[in-house]
């Protein structure tokens, strides 16, 4: 049985604590894309842009000056954008009220 000093079985053990068996150390990958912020700001603007047509398409039926089928198609879409931003909307507080809730 061969003998191994303190230091060796010291520094087996560090080298087993760093990294998992028969793995090396892996480097960070940095996120390639945009970020939640950015992603969460691109999606209400298009929200917005999706209203404001439907809202201009209404004004010209209103006016007079549109067809009835693409006012309906319209406000249809802008009715969907707007049950989609109030889904998100109330994922996002029940998550946060979940946090809230959390022990410390």
């Amino acid at each position: 049985m061969p003998v191994t000093s303190l230091a060796d079985a010291a520094a087996a053990y560090s080298r087993i604590g760093s990294t998992p068996a028969g793995r090396t150390p892996e480097t960070r990958i940095e996120p390639k894309g945009p970020d939640f912020g950015s992603m969460v700001r691109e999606a209400a603007e298009e929200a917005i842009q999706e209203l404001r047509q439907s809202e201009g398409k209404t004004l010209q039926a209103a006016a007079g000056g549109a067809d009835i089928n693409e006012v309906v198609m319209a406000v249809a879409k802008a009715d969907m954008t707007l049950q989609t931003v109030v889904a998100v909307r109330d994922r996002v507080i029940q998550a946060y009220q979940d946090v809230l809730r959390m022990p410390i």
